[in-house]
């Protein structure tokens, strides 16, 4: 489902550059749930963002479900996430002006899948235990309650790959596990492909395979 070849990202400061990854080489299966880890600036959350098309590599290859995103058009890769990626942040983005159900509804409305939108929203936000929050603005819910509203929002295209970063790292560990269990039943039951950036041990451990990086490389997986 994702295939990376070579991939390298590097920056111009100005006065000299700066290899963040390094030539990454990897292969995740259909299905397959992958936890990225390492420690700060190892290049996680970069590799991540090439994995979304929210950036694009210096030199390499990002391949989702055999189409290259590397070098499409904004407006291409645009297309490419409304139809294959749901995403997931640790500060949770949700619009604060959209009610819960509005939030889940509004990736829909823009693929243009209004049809049956609403009952999937509420049944999303009744799985991930918040049926009775739909008219509730983010405001008005918890960390907790907001990455659930998150997580329902990323699910609604029913996307075959999933990606997170760090997404319960702003949650306390109760609440941190609750996610996580939502995550794995969500893997089971769609069979979404799904790559997650994290610290955690405890959800690393649960996961399939775990790609450790360092210095831009994996060292491990």
């Amino acid at each position: 489902m994702i295939q990376v070849r070579a991939l390298t990202k590097s920056i111009d400061t100005g006065t000299h550059r700066v290899e963040i990854l390094k030539g990454i080489d990897l292969e995740i299966p259909r299905g397959q749930f992958a936890a990225i880890m390492g420690p700060s600036g190892s290049g996680k959350s970069t590799l991540l963002g090439l994995l979304a098309g929210l950036d694009s590599p210096s030199t390499g290859q990002v391949i989702l479900d055999g189409e290259d995103i590397t070098r499409l058009s904004e407006d291409d890769m645009a297309l490419v996430r409304g139809r294959k990626i749901g995403f997931v942040f640790q500060s949770y983005h949700l619009i604060p002006t959209l009610t819960a159900e509005e939030n889940v509804l509004l990736p829909m409305e823009l693929a243009g899948r209004e049809a049956g939108g609403r009952e999937r929203a509420r049944e999303l936000l009744d799985r991930v235990g918040l049926g009775g929050r739909f008219e509730h603005y983010p405001v008005q819910l918890s960390g907790g309650e907001q990455q659930r509203v998150a997580l329902a929002r990323a699910f609604a295209l029913r996307p075959p790959i999933l990606l997170a970063d760090e997404p319960t790292g702003n949650l306390d560990t109760a609440t941190g596990q609750a996610v996580l269990e939502l995550l794995l039943a969500l893997n089971r039951e769609q069979g979404t492909t799904m790559v997650l950036v994290t610290h955690e041990q405890t959800l690393a451990a649960s996961a399939d395979r775990r790609i450790v990086l360092r210095d831009g490389l994996v060292v491990s997986q």
